[in-house]
This record gives C-alpha cells, structure tokens and sequence, in this order.
C-alpha cells in the first residue's frame, strides 16, 4: 500500500529506532482543570499541552534524520543466534513457560521440562515503577546492579532500543545518580568512544564492562557505555540509565546486550512485560517467565518477528469501530519505551475518518486529531493471523484545551510526518496485554490479555 516490504526494510535499518520516541522530557504537560467524566466517566481534570506535543513530533523526526546507517534486516552486529543444537530444546522451554495452565498446576513437570537447558529453573521479575500523570504513562524503569559492588541504579527497559547506559563521571547529568566505576574493582574502561542519538535527545561516554546483575543472576563483563554527557532533556529523569532490549543487531556498541547474555542462565530465552496504567507502582518485567497472576486469559496471541532488529512484525490491517482499514507492505515495532501509537500520515487519517466528530487538531501541528471524549474509540489491529485490541481509556491524551466547550480529547493514534512510513505500538497499546519477547522459534511476540484495570 503505503511502502514495499523490502524497501521499508533497507529504510528501517537506516534509521535508528534507539530509544523512547515520547518520554516526560518532551511529554505533554497536564493541567488541573475542573473535574469532567472522560471515556469510562471517570472523574479526570487533564488539559494537553500543545509545545510539549509538537516537541514530541519533533523529536521523532529528528531520531530517524541523525540515526546511524545499518544493513538492510540485519544491523551492524552479529547479535545473539540460539545455537542449532539447543534450538529445539529452546523451542520447548518457551512453549512450556507460555502454557501457563500446565506450568502453574505441575511443579514436578515444570521441573522435568526445563532442566534440560543449563541454570534452567532460573527466572527473575523485576518490580518497575511507572512514571505517570494524568491517564499516561511516560515510562516503566526499575533496579539493575552494576559492578563488584552491586550498586543499585533504576533503568528504564526499553525494547525499542539495544544498548545498555549508565552515568560514569558525567559533568551534565543532572539528578541522575552515577554509577560509582572506581570503587568497583571488575569495572575496565575500554577507552572506545560510545555514543546513542535519540529523539529525545543523545548520550556520549566511552564503551566500558563490568558485572551486572538483576536479583540472584548476573552478567559478567558485560558493555556498557559509561555516559559523561547527556542532552538537557536527559538530566531530570527519574531513571539513571536505559537498558535497551532490542536486538543485538541494532546495538551501537556493537555487542550483545545484557538480556542476550543473560539467555544461558534462564529457563528459556524470553522476557515479559506487564504495564500497569496510571499507577506508580505494579508493573513489572519478568526475565525467563510469565508472571500468571497478571494475565486474565491463559492462552498467548503469537506473531512472528519480521527482522531481527527491533520486535517487528506484520501489520495487515485496523479495525475501528468494526470497520477495517486495509494495510500492505507494513511492519509494525513493538516498543515499551514509546508513549504514543504511530500509524502513517495517511492511515491516521483513514482511522479518524472512521471516528464521528473527530478532525485534525491543527494547533498541534500535521498528525494529531481531536475527538468527542464521550465518544470511545473501538481499535483492534491485525499483527500476523492475530486481531488484538486496544482498550479504550488509551486512545485520548487528554482534554483539548483548544476547544472552548471543553468536549474534544486528542487522539493517542497520531503521525510523524509523512516520511514515518510504519507503525509505532508503545504503552498506549501494550497497557492492555502482557507482552512477551521470545528469542525460540526464530523471534516472536506473543501477548496475553492482562488484569490491568
């Protein structure tokens, strides 16, 4: 339709997808205003702000104008391969940890199953705290420890990127806490330069190792970059670093990242993500499991990845308000680290067309759409053979301050411009599953409908 597949492929791995499209520094601000029912007539006082909402297209923009160039489908890395031997025995532990009914009603059989793999009982979830205002949710970040001293820092996880940053005597980094390099004896500076350019912004350092760890498994020697600068809109996040969990291939370091080399020691070679919505606490990821208590339905939707660069996948179609809007040639990223969902110039307006009362919010700028907040939006997209929906509290940023009987919400489907030629699915979209990132049967995606409220 919009791109041929092959092409869009060569395009894609030209432009770095390194980090959160849409975070706090450049997010939209929400004001109180007097207390209106929205969309499920929850009681809610929130106005968007039109700078912080430009600054996020802009953003986006600049990320795919200054990313580094990569092979078409394969990055500029090796990344990680399951080894031909093991890949059966992978294969199993990852179809056996996703059938949650026979894994959470046989301790015995779960045992049996997965011992075939090294340290494979191993598993490990990681409680994330949500950065959150209003009725979004900017960004889920939580504990990793680094060096002989296992200091603690909070990292944002991000399967929209690959690589792995901390503060190292960094000048600029604001309230960032830095990681303490001198008082690890296992920490060794490669002195090669390490730099990631971001929407939001760009980090400079030098590519350095150490051991780094999350709850009873670790990682020996493991690259990093050792941040010295960061960009303004860095410094006020409540996170220190960023874990990138995309695929190798894509890394700027050039090396595996640590879920990658944490593989071995898993009881299979996935990791889940639960998201919580406007709760600070709750979410969590889990490293070589799925938690059960987070899903409502024990069945997993599965896609198979297209390229092994990003979590990418087909995307044939989305229905809104059950009428279908047709799509060909198009991939669809799946990343944690992006607020909004992000469909082409003209499949965004193809969506609204099918939205009574919606129109283009001009004083945003291209791409955004307002709507009737007492008009939910039903939205499903077709990722494979699988149709998943979008649960409606997430289509609306909030209220538009632009309208004067205060009736219109803008739109969480928005376009980048006319050169973003495929599909973003950040937090708007993943609130409503358990996300599963899974490295056996050749890469897929899987999700499982969550509890989340």
């Amino acid at each position: 339709m919009l791109f041929p597949a092959a092409l869009f492929l060569l395009w894609l791995t030209t432009h770095s997808l390194s980090t959160p499209l849409h975070k706090s520094r450049h997010h939209p601000k929400y004001i109180n205003w007097a207390s209106r029912k929205f969309l499920t007539r929850r009681s809610l006082s929130l106005n968007f702000d039109r700078h912080a909402a430009l600054a996020a297209q802009a953003a986006t923009r600049r990320k795919f104008r200054n990313a580094p160039a990569l092979l078409a489908g394969h990055g500029t890395s090796p990344g990680y391969a399951i080894p031909s031997s093991l890949q059966s025995t992978y294969n199993r532990a990852s179809d056996y940890v996703t059938n949650i009914a026979l894994l959470y009603s046989s301790p015995v059989l779960r045992v049996a199953s997965a011992g075939t793999l090294r340290n494979a009982n191993n598993t490990v979830t990681d409680a994330l705290s949500d950065e959150t205002d209003g009725v979004d949710d900017f960004e889920y970040y939580g504990p990793l420890r680094f060096g002989s001293q296992a200091q603690t820092l909070q990292i944002d996880f991000d399967t929209g990127s690959s690589d792995l940053w901390v503060p190292v005597n960094c000048g600029n980094c604001g309230q960032l806490t830095p990681f303490q390099a001198n008082t690890s004896s296992t920490y060794r500076d490669t002195g090669q330069p390490f730099s990631v350019t971001y929407g939001s912004g760009d980090v400079s350092g030098t590519l350095a190792m150490d051991t780094v760890a999350i709850g009873a498994l670790e990682v020996s020697n493991q690259y990093f970059g050792a941040i010295q600068s960061v960009s303004e809109n860095f410094a006020d996040s409540p996170n220190d670093g960023l874990a990138g969990l995309a695929f190798g291939t894509i890394a700027n370091s050039h090396n595996l990242t640590f879920f990658e080399n944490l593989i071995p020691q898993l009881q299979a070679p996935l990791f889940s993500v639960y998201m919580t919505r406007t709760q600070v606490h709750g979410a969590e990821i889990c490293f070589g499991c799925i938690d059960e208590s987070k899903v409502r339905k024990k069945t997993v939707s599965w896609v198979q990845v297209a390229s092994k660069t990003w979590w990418t996948v087909d995307i044939s179609g989305v229905s809104v308000n059950k009428e279908l809007v047709p799509l060909s040639g198009l991939y669809a990223i799946i990343d944690t680290g992006t607020s909004f969902i992000y469909f082409p110039a003209d499949v965004v307006t193809a969506i609204y067309e099918w939205v009574p009362g919606s129109a283009p919010a001009p004083d945003y700028g291209d791409g955004f759409y307002s709507y009737p907040c007492d008009t939910p939006i039903a939205l499903s997209v077709v990722l494979g053979s699988q149709t998943l929906a979008l649960d409606p509290r997430d289509t609306s940023l909030g209220w538009n301050p632009g309208d004067p009987t205060g009736s219109t919400c803008i739109g969480a489907i928005v376009s980048a411009g006319s050169s973003f030629d495929f599909v973003i699915l950040g937090d708007s979209f993943l609130k409503s599953y358990v996300s599963i990132y899974d490295y056996s049967h050749g890469a897929r995606v899987g999700f499982m409908e969550s509890i989340n409220e």
